[in-house]
């Protein structure tokens, strides 16, 4: 009771008060489980009531989990600084059901990313995620990096993503956060990303290919190759192909490919049906920036689909993933049509939070046409 009155927890209901010799705990992810020091064992079910439960919210404002040298996880009141052993949320706790609930739909199109990894720990887990300075990138990373993860944002402009990590760490400053620059419109800038990160002789446990663009006019980059094609695929795909032995050697590790529903609306084949590679870079005459958005985002699953049979015997996962249709973000901002679209359908589309792309199922693969990864 001395601990429960320490907490500010002492009025407590008689049917739940615990026996002599008995104390209330709770584990990371918030399940609460019962210590007998008296015969020196743990159990799940309450002593007197036999109820399993779980603390319910989050910790109130101004505490903060923490873990001490030995794993165990104790509790700090930044407000009264003051620290202790007892979950706040002890007060507050829900009876768990332990008969398995009916069959259902775990997460749905208003579930955030906040909410898929609540009570998930990411310590000691690497993740990069490119474009992740807005948007849904940034929501990813913030996710993760508040769940413990170490986040690269990958990012050509290093502006944006240093202002990213800067209001990641206005949330938790104790968040794992980096910037490193990323061109995928450049092969080389690939290649120096590659190298840098390589350098730092770190894991890589998720790999999120979210950034891209779209409705673009027809350009060539650097590498003479058309914008949206080398921005949306290409460059994931040679980024992906020299981080490859770092995701085997970090195994069991993921990579997370955004697509989009749009790939349904194209084709890669010519009349007779074989691969025709010029639709993929065409020339300025016959480029319509829709039609390269929707080439470029088949590529993706098709590059995915494959990438997964040939690493996951090594350990390594690959999906791709739809974020949601007519999603609002930035990357409409190309063209004053595209804008106004968005904005009509602005009050009918998910918001940033509700999906981020490395935490959702995988994408049903197409299962023809999988032969352009092999190809490029």
């Amino acid at each position: 009771m001395a601990a429960l009155r320490y907490a500010g927890l002492d009025d407590t209901d008689s049917e739940d008060e615990l026996p002599p010799g008995w104390e209330e705990r709770t584990t990371k992810d918030g399940w609460v489980y019962f210590a007998n020091h008296t015969e020196e064992k743990t159990q799940w079910e309450h002593p007197k009531t036999g109820k399993r439960k779980r603390v319910a919210g989050d910790l109130p404002y101004g505490w903060e989990q923490e873990t001490d040298e030995n794993g165990q996880v104790f509790f700090v009141d930044h407000i009264n600084k003051r620290t202790t052993y007892l979950d706040p949320r002890l007060a507050f706790t829900v009876d768990d059901n332990p008969k398995k609930p009916p069959t259902r739909q775990k997460y749905d199109g208003n579930t955030t990313a906040m909410e898929i990894l609540q009570g998930r720990d990411f310590t000691g887990k690497v993740v990069i995620v490119t474009g992740a300075n807005s948007g849904i990138g940034f929501e990813t990373a913030k996710s993760f990096a508040l769940h413990g993860a170490q986040v690269i944002l990958a990012c050509r402009n290093m502006a944006r993503a240093n202002e990213a990590v800067s209001r990641i760490l206005q949330e938790w400053h104790k968040a794992k956060v980096e910037a490193m620059t990323l061109d995928l419109a450049s092969l080389r800038s690939v290649q120096n990303f590659a190298e840098v990160f390589k350098s730092k002789n770190m894991f890589l446990h998720v790999l999120v290919c979210n950034a891209a663009v779209y409705a673009l006019p027809w350009s060539l980059t650097k590498d003479h190759l058309e914008t949206t094609f080398q921005v949306n695929h290409l460059g994931h795909f040679y980024l992906v192909q020299l981080l490859q032995d770092v995701l085997c050697r970090s195994a069991p590790a993921r990579v997370v490919v955004v697509s989009s529903e749009s790939h349904r609306f194209t084709d890669i084949n010519d009349s007779s049906g074989k691969l025709d590679l010029s639709l993929l870079s065409p020339s300025k005459e016959e480029y319509w920036a829709m039609l390269a958005y929707n080439r470029s985002k088949l590529c993706n699953i098709l590059f995915s689909n494959e990438l997964h049979c040939r690493l996951s015997p090594h350990g390594v996962t690959s999906n791709a993933v739809h974020p949601g249709n007519m999603m609002y973000s930035s990357i409409h901002h190309n063209w004053w049509v595209y804008t106004l679209l968005f904005t009509l359908a602005r009050p009918f589309t998910k918001s940033m939070k509700m999906k981020s792309p490395s935490l959702l199922p995988p994408h049903q693969f197409p299962k023809k046409k999988k032969n352009i990864c092999l190809l490029l």
